[in-house]
């Protein structure tokens, strides 16, 4: 990456421990310094205790042109016991 070129993040945060990270927005920024910069640019005013930050070229998304990627199957997994004797 040179001087010129700016990576794109997008910052999703957690405002109560359990609570989903949710995407607050994205920035861009020469230094790859994700984390400081996704804080003082989205958890100064929001209430915040996880923070993600992601280079927006790493998020990866499923294909809605491939609905069977989600299709419900009926098929059922079953455990079975490592000891199979009766008792």
């Amino acid at each position: 990456m040179t001087d010129t070129q700016w990576d794109t993040y997008e910052v999703f945060h957690q405002t109560k421990k359990g609570d989903p990270h949710i995407h607050v927005g994205s920035y861009m920024h020469p230094i790859r310094n994700g984390i400081a910069d996704g804080r003082d640019q989205f958890a100064r005013r929001l209430k915040c205790v996880s923070l993600w930050v992601v280079r927006t070229g790493d998020v990866t998304a499923t294909d809605d042109q491939k609905p069977d990627f989600f299709a419900q199957t009926t098929d059922r997994v079953t455990a079975t016991r490592r000891d199979s004797t009766p008792r």
